[in-house]
């Protein structure tokens, strides 16, 4: 009877060391996972940041408005659930965001209507949200995708002499197109 009272209690000390070494596992993944999590988060909002940085620098946004959009990604886990697709879809928004920017400041190089692109930023930042709540699930799926394709404009024509004004990426002048 005394092995048995033994072996019953050398068993259940074994059962509960197993189960604290697993459970010390799976936190320790939990807080791997939490912080790459947070790491691409914070790698987004640096992206934006720069990104940002670099247009005020080539004076298509004016400095005041470039809290209000990074407020877009600092915003966007206020009320939606932190998940790896919500991550994604951020992501994806941000580069759109981004790519179409960087699209139209190279198209203002050809056109020279730097202004307009300044316009548009303008009424971007203008449509955007001032209440933190108001950067919500509708707002990142139907209205900023709709925001973003404002700021596009069509595609360039292949006839150099459709633009009557070229910008010199060197020195941000506007040089004639048509000058010998």
């Amino acid at each position: 009877m005394t092995y048995v009272v033994f072996l019953a209690l050398l068993l259940l000390i074994t059962l509960l060391g197993s189960y604290l070494v697993i459970e010390n596992n799976r936190r320790k993944a939990l807080a791997a996972k939490k912080k790459l999590f947070n790491t691409r988060v914070n790698e987004v909002n640096a992206n934006v940041k720069l990104k940002l940085n670099e247009y005020y620098e080539a004076k298509i946004i004016r400095p005041k408005y470039i809290p209000r959009i990074q407020v877009i990604v600092s915003n966007f886990f206020v009320v939606q659930p932190h998940s790896d697709e919500n991550l994604l879809y951020l992501e994806r928004l941000v580069e759109s965001l981004i790519s179409t920017i960087n699209s139209e400041l190279a198209k203002t190089y050809v056109t020279g209507e730097r202004d307009a692109l300044a316009e548009r930023l303008d009424f971007f930042v203008s449509e955007l949200p001032t209440a933190g709540l108001a950067y919500n699930k509708t707002f990142y799926h139907e209205l900023l995708p709709s925001l973003i394709k404002v700021l596009s404009t069509s595609e360039l024509s292949a006839n150099p002499d459709d633009y009557e004004k070229a910008v010199d990426p060197a020195n941000n002048f506007d040089t004639s197109v048509n000058e010998h």
